[in-house]
């Protein structure tokens, strides 16, 4: 029984059921992603129809040639949107911009949403916002690093006058503080119970420890030291004997 070229994994096993059409298919497997959303997707194969990508669904979906910004290679990942053509088939196309929309409607500072990072740039990351609208993500509101195609929870920090979002990582709020509060007190934690990092440390040292601003970090600081759960020294933190997270009883 042959397969379709789109079917077929090159290099490795392919467990495969018979389909009604007599191709060979491969095992379902939980999604990647679905039609409306944009994914980072591996390509499976190039033919002359376009190239095949693995979407996570038992037959590969086609990212046409005229929906291609470069030729893909086998074995590597594009950025697509997924869609319905004309005639209801499941396509991809690489240019995102015919689908996202650079002003959101809808969305209100504090209102959590779902990221696909899109690019890095100088200011930080470029990012699909629910796989709808453009965002920027500064490098000051991203408390992690980020790849290109990665998924992350986050919150819409400004709507622009024109309507453009920027974006955060961390959450409005009391909330926020809480979330940087956890980071701290884990780096105490992995750290002995000790950090070397005060009011007084430089904003990169911070950066670069805990993935969050200074200003950020003062005030989660301030917050537990309030709470009892960390003692602020000259070149330093120290957590509280018995504190491990910010749960009320802890």
């Amino acid at each position: 029984m042959a397969s379709s070229p789109h079917d077929r994994r090159q290099g490795r096993p392919n467990p495969t059921r018979p389909s009604m059409g007599g191709q060979r298919e491969r095992q379902p497997r939980a999604p990647k992603t679905q039609v409306g959303e944009v994914a980072y997707l591996e390509v499976v194969t190039v033919n002359e129809t376009g190239a095949f990508l693995d979407w996570g669904h038992p037959s590969d979906v086609l990212l046409p040639f005229g929906e291609q910004r470069f030729r893909p290679t086998p074995g590597k990942r594009v950025l697509v949107r997924l869609y319905e053509d004309q005639q209801g088939r499941p396509v991809a196309s690489q240019k995102l911009d015919r689908f996202i929309q650079d002003e959101a409607t809808g969305l209100a500072p504090g209102d959590e949403v779902t990221l696909v990072i899109a690019d890095v740039t100088d200011l930080g990351y470029k990012a699909v916002v629910d796989h709808r609208y453009w965002g920027l993500l500064y490098r000051d509101d991203a408390t992690r690093p980020l790849r290109r195609g990665q998924r992350a929870k986050g919150y819409v920090k400004r709507v622009r006058n024109d309507g453009r979002l920027d974006l955060s990582l961390l959450p409005p709020g009391p909330a926020r503080l809480d979330v940087v509060g956890e980071q701290v007190l884990k780096a105490l934690r992995e750290s002995g119970g000790y950090l070397p990092l005060s009011d007084n440390s430089e904003a990169s040292e911070i950066k670069t420890r805990l993935g969050v601003s200074k200003n950020a970090f003062k005030q989660a600081i301030g917050r537990l030291y309030k709470q009892r759960r960390i003692v602020i020294e000259a070149h330093g933190i120290r957590l509280v004997p018995g504190v491990t997270s910010l749960d009320p009883q802890a």
